[in-house]
């Protein structure tokens, strides 16, 4: 048998690069973005540029100091510094997006080897170890059209329970930047699957999931779902080609996984949101997923037995 030569994902398919692809993702995510400037103002945007302008500054660092060839030109890593940026609320502080932004690039990214070599999502990662670092600033969340003279905070829907459907799904309540519009993070993810950049197996299935699972449980499954960060984790960040499972029946147990997980840190344990978590321990397992249902096809069975 021919020696092959394998590279670490993403893969380019046909004519399609990684930085076409970043370019689509950056895309889908403007309508979101713009809802979050509608719904808490201008600093949205600007923590959002912060990150993405630093996430690449750390990016060509790193490049220079371990002598590796520049890859800011994929923009990998401004896709991570605005997903990050999403999944933070608009009251933190500049000096704590940016430890969350250096841990996401430089830590989980690089340090890793670069782009395909990363464990886990590195958003995912920068935005737990702020979570956990800084408790207080990660659950401070202004309300919707507040005055910036006077920021005022209140609980996410996941904590009151109390919002309609409807300001649910429009983004009229209180949360991190890029996750309370689920009608602009829809219309991103449909931009996305038209495109054919992502699969929408692990997601439907993440989303149905916690549907189901929470229906058996006794919450109301439609507010469960359109609540936090799920369609935001469901469809920007359970769909990374580096982390997640290759193949569609193993893109369905990871979306299953993070469902089951996501549910169980809600419902039972101390934190209202376990989307971040769920994804993450799904990222770790994703190698196994891929070792149990990576099918071998009858022409490398037959070239297999003949090498034997």
């Amino acid at each position: 048998m021919e020696n092959l030569t394998v590279t670490a994902s993403p893969h380019e398919r046909g004519n399609v690069s990684t930085a076409k692809i970043m370019t689509d993702v950056i895309i889908a995510l403007i309508p979101a973005l713009l809802a979050a400037g509608v719904v808490f103002g201008g600093k949205a945007l600007m923590l959002t540029g912060f990150c993405m302008i630093c996430a690449m500054g750390l990016e060509r660092l790193c490049n220079l100091v371990m002598k590796r060839e520049s890859s800011v030109g994929d923009l990998s890593a401004a896709v991570t510094g605005m997903l990050l940026a999403f999944n933070l609320p608009v009251t933190i502080s500049y000096w704590q997006a940016f430890l969350g932004v250096f841990v996401a690039i430089v830590v989980v990214k690089q340090l890793f080897g670069g782009l395909g070599h990363n464990f886990a999502n590195p958003a995912i990662v920068g935005r737990i170890v702020l979570m956990l670092s800084f408790p207080a600033a990660m659950t401070n969340w202004a309300i919707p059209f507040f005055d910036p003279k006077s920021i005022e905070t209140g609980a996410t829907p996941l904590v009151t329970k109390a919002e309609s459907y409807q300001s649910l799904f429009l983004g009229n309540v209180g949360g991190c930047i890029g996750e309370v519009s689920k009608a602009a993070l829809l219309l991103g993810a449909l931009y996305l699957i038209a495109r054919q950049v992502i699969d929408p197996a692990a997601p439907l299935m993440f989303i149905a999931t916690v549907f189901c699972f929470s229906h058996i449980a006794g919450y109301d499954g439609l507010y469960q779902i359109l609540s936090g960060g799920l369609f935001l984790g469901a469809f920007f960040m359970a769909t990374d080609y580096v982390t997640t499972p290759i193949n569609t029946l193993g893109k369905l147990i990871f979306g299953f996984g993070c469902g089951i997980i996501t549910c169980v840190i809600r419902f039972y344990a101390s934190y209202p949101e376990g989307v971040s978590f769920s994804i993450l321990i799904m990222n770790v397992v994703t190698p196994l997923i891929d070792m149990l249902t990576i099918r071998v096809t009858p022409l490398a069975k037959k070239t297999i037995k003949e090498e034997a």
